[in-house]
């Protein structure tokens, strides 16, 4: 009989001090170079061209959504790492002045990629004139359109001309564009306008074959293509002995030659060494032993990202992005990350307009319960909305 993989706000608070996983095994492991056999030979950090932009970026890169310790960011950079993704609402607007304290004395060793939302033409600038100074650099490497959802947003003219007009300034380099939701189509939107340098992508080992067929097509065009949420949630469990889900959920991206960097969440020193570690070996059935089994025990938590949820719902209740929220809570143990998330969907979606789930019409192609699962979210999240 399979557990039910409920979780309440205080088991939350309760099991969340036991430790953070990202992508990665929990930061009570042996740091890799304190490890013996052939894990202690050099490893050798692939670099690989981000499209037409011709940067070299390292394939292991760096998500900072989280981090709140510079020294992680160094320890990374030592570790040969030199691409990290941050926004400037990540952190409520902190994150971008930690990752500063480091480009402070390393600029040159790092290509920086942040965000801004799609507003107006002078809310845009003024936004991305603020992330110049808390990064504490001159030029930002990648600029990029915030998590656009439909098929408009990348062809919005006006967030284009704020993007060309920063880019003739000087105050950016290359612009891109990430998503979340109906992937494939902001993908081909986006392509269509023969404008961007760059898209940042859902991608794991369960994406549908619709976003990867873009993905080609898109990294033929000469974008560069960058993946996110890897891991599936970077669950934790002490079932797999000795083998890693998360680098092998690493390494299966990494197989596509046309993913040029990808961004796991990096928190700690163990969370850099073991995401570095994946780059020691291809993957191979060792690995695919592990996201089998991966699947199996989170077979009830991992959402695709597909978006066809949300497509079923007759409130129009955000589905996918209810997920991802509880991804945040169960896999990445991150309770504040996950409440801020759900409460800005909150504002501007019908997150509890489904209070009966009882008749609930929408299903899920991964096989997620999403009755019991926006339960679990209200009970979680609700309370403490406010």
């Amino acid at each position: 009989m399979k557990k039910k993989a409920g979780i309440n706000r205080r088991e939350f608070v309760k099991t969340a001090l036991a430790g953070s996983a990202i992508g990665v095994l929990p930061v009570t492991l042996p740091r890799l170079n304190q490890e013996k056999t052939e894990k202690n030979k050099p490893i050798e950090i692939e670099y690989r061209k981000l499209g037409k932009t011709n940067l070299k970026v390292s394939a292991i890169g760096m998500g900072v959504m989280r981090t709140s310790d510079p020294a992680v960011i160094h320890h990374a950079i030592d570790s040969g790492i030199n691409y990290f993704d941050t926004a400037h609402c990540y952190m409520n607007g902190n994150n971008e002045p930690i990752v500063g304290t480091v480009l402070k004395t390393r600029r040159k060793e790092v290509i920086i990629a942040t965000k801004v939302h799609i507003a107006s033409e002078t809310e845009m600038i003024a936004s991305v004139e603020s992330s110049l100074k808390n990064l504490q650099t001159d030029v930002i490497d990648i600029i990029q359109l915030h998590s656009l959802k439909e098929a408009e947003h990348p062809q919005n003219e006006e967030a284009m001309n704020a993007l060309s007009k920063l880019r003739q300034r000087g105050l950016v380099r290359f612009l891109g564009f990430t998503t979340h939701k109906n992937q494939a189509e902001v993908m081909a939107a986006g392509l269509e306008t023969n404008f961007y340098d760059t898209i940042l992508v859902t991608y794991s080992y369960k994406t549908n074959d619709d976003i990867a067929k873009m993905i080609d097509k898109a990294a033929k065009a000469g974008l560069g293509i960058i993946a996110m949420k890897t891991q599936q949630g970077g669950f934790k469990s002490d079932k797999f002995k000795g083998m890693s889900p998360h680098q092998a959920a690493l390494r299966w991206v990494l197989q596509n030659k046309n993913i040029a960097t990808t961004i796991p969440s990096m928190v700690a020193f163990a969370h850099v060494d073991e995401n570095v570690g994946t780059m020691r070996e291809k993957f191979g059935a060792t690995d695919q032993k592990a996201l089998d089994q991966y699947g199996q025990l989170f077979e009830g938590e991992i959402c695709n990202f597909c978006g066809s949820c949300d497509k079923l719902c007759p409130n129009e209740v955000p589905v996918q992005d209810i997920n991802r929220c509880l991804m945040y809570a169960k896999g990445y143990r991150d309770f504040d990350l996950a409440l801020n998330t759900y409460r800005e969907l909150h504002a501007v979606s019908p997150v509890t307009a489904c209070v009966d789930c009882s008749n609930c019409i929408v299903h899920c192609e991964s096989g997620l319960n999403i009755p019991r699962r926006l339960q679990e979210a209200r009970e979680l999240f609700n309370p403490v909305l406010t």
